[in-house]
């Protein structure tokens, strides 16, 4: 079994196949943030790389335990669920990374018993030559 898979790997390796390589990610472009308390739907937006950063942060929660967030990424053609984003309980704060393709896109907020913040953002990539 071993030296099949290390006939593949040669065979593999000398196939004059490359990697290619993902765009380093150099900044953030800032697509939307959002706040309130209840649900929420918000515009639709495009995604150039279909690449997010989903900061988000709830507080104020009452009564305390009953607190709950959703967010998801819904297509803006058909509204289908494409992205489950954020799904979480109580006050906190996080940071999430998701990506699916370039298209648009609109979110659905599902929030309960907490006041809520919601920033997307989508990467600013740069391509990085190794020939310089």
């Amino acid at each position: 079994m071993a030296i099949v898979a290390v006939t593949l790997f040669a065979i593999a390796c000398g196939s004059g196949y490359t990697a290619v390589e993902k765009p380093a990610t150099v900044g953030w472009k800032r697509v939307g943030s959002w706040s309130g308390r209840g649900d929420r739907q918000t515009e639709s937006f495009t995604s150039d790389t279909g690449g997010f950063r989903v900061q988000w942060a709830t507080n104020n929660e009452a009564p305390p335990g009953a607190g709950r967030l959703k967010v998801v990424f819904r297509s803006g053609d058909s509204g289908r669920d494409i992205i489950d984003a954020v799904d979480t309980r109580g006050v906190g704060r996080g940071t999430a990374e998701v990506g699916d393709r370039p298209r648009w896109y609109f979110l659905t907020i599902e929030s309960a018993n907490v006041d809520w913040t919601v920033t997307v953002e989508e990467p600013i990539t740069a391509t990085t030559n190794k020939n310089w």
